[in-house]
């Protein structure tokens, strides 16, 4: 299917955000209780019953996940396939406490794509980094934290308030890194931390009602995609960076970073279309690694919903 431009914002809010996160931020509550007590070794056993039970009690997030995973791996997803989904998701969660305290020795991280990032750090002017949900966005903010470049998180604060919560509770000092989008000093405050020489990261793959949106096809049916971050991006003239953070089983992350575009180089009058082949392009990026950990999905709602409205 071919992409599509739609400058009209969604008329109603996107079914992520009215949802509250409840499932992530119940089990960063339940583990971080037991996991800092016990360490990562003993606490990790309660993962498998926790992500079993989830996988009984949320049927929303079991049956869209049926979905990605019937689309991803090419074939109807088992209840083995559910369940590996949810303990992947439990997993990056549970990591998320040992990470906020520094205690990268844990763990197995694998970093590919670094050097090209350095590179377009050198003039000390900042860049931003594209992620999404897929994987850990905790793995990529530690190895972020070794290099000399500060890091800063945008992010829809009001979506996941509990969850950040519970992250604050564990260490205040990663909420100090965080900058809220949908506010009016919003641009701004980016602005100021990239003139800093950080990298801002954010998550780009979820449309809000507020935003520009252009429809690509994803994994074999077409879904909504915002331009917002590309458009800060452009107006910006960043380098972007894809970046991921995927789980591969028991202490072993991999961390990929890689170019999409320096939209220094575009001309004004090309930033229109350079928005849509960069967003292209980190599609393009997030479906290949989708297909490389399809287990780390975690965009538990309608992701297709558009498709379906069509077919209603």
């Amino acid at each position: 299917m071919a992409e599509q431009d739609n400058n009209a914002a969604p008329e109603t809010s996107p079914e992520w955000m009215q949802n509250k996160e409840r499932g992530s931020a119940l089990l960063l509550r339940i583990m971080s209780k037991v996991s800092l007590l016990l360490g990562r070794r003993l606490s990790r056993v309660a993962i498998y019953g926790i992500a079993l039970y989830f996988v009984f009690v949320a049927p929303a997030a079991r049956r869209t996940a049926r979905e990605f995973l019937a689309r991803n791996l090419g074939r109807p997803a088992t209840w083995l396939d559910l369940y590996r989904n949810i303990f992947a998701f439990a997993s990056t969660i549970h990591d998320r406490i040992y990470l906020l305290n520094d205690r990268y020795d844990m763990f197995d991280i694998r970093v590919t794509g670094a050097q090209q990032l350095h590179a377009s750090l050198a003039d000390n002017k900042g860049l931003f980094l594209f992620g999404s949900h897929l994987g850990s966005f905790e793995v990529l903010r530690s190895h972020a934290r070794e290099n000399p470049h500060p890091v800063s998180i945008a992010m829809y604060p009001e979506n996941a308030r509990q969850l950040n919560s519970a992250l604050a509770a564990i260490n205040p000092k990663a909420m100090q890194e965080i900058i809220s989008l949908g506010r009016l000093d919003s641009m701004i405050a980016i602005h100021r931390k990239l003139k800093e020489g950080a990298m801002v990261g954010l998550l780009a793959d979820r449309a809000v009602s507020t935003d520009q949106y252009i429809t690509l096809p994803f994994l074999g049916a077409p879904a909504h995609f915002p331009t917002g971050p590309f458009r800060m991006a452009a107006m910006l003239r960043r380098p972007v960076f894809f970046m991921s953070g995927l789980y591969r089983g028991g202490n072993r992350y991999d961390v990929h970073f890689e170019l999409l575009s320096d939209y220094s180089a575009f001309p004004p009058a090309e930033r229109d279309e350079a928005v849509r082949d960069v967003l292209v392009k980190y599609v393009a990026a997030l479906e290949s690694h989708c297909k490389s950990a399809p287990y780390n999905w975690f965009n538990f709602f309608d992701f297709w919903k558009i498709e379906h409205n069509e077919h209603e």
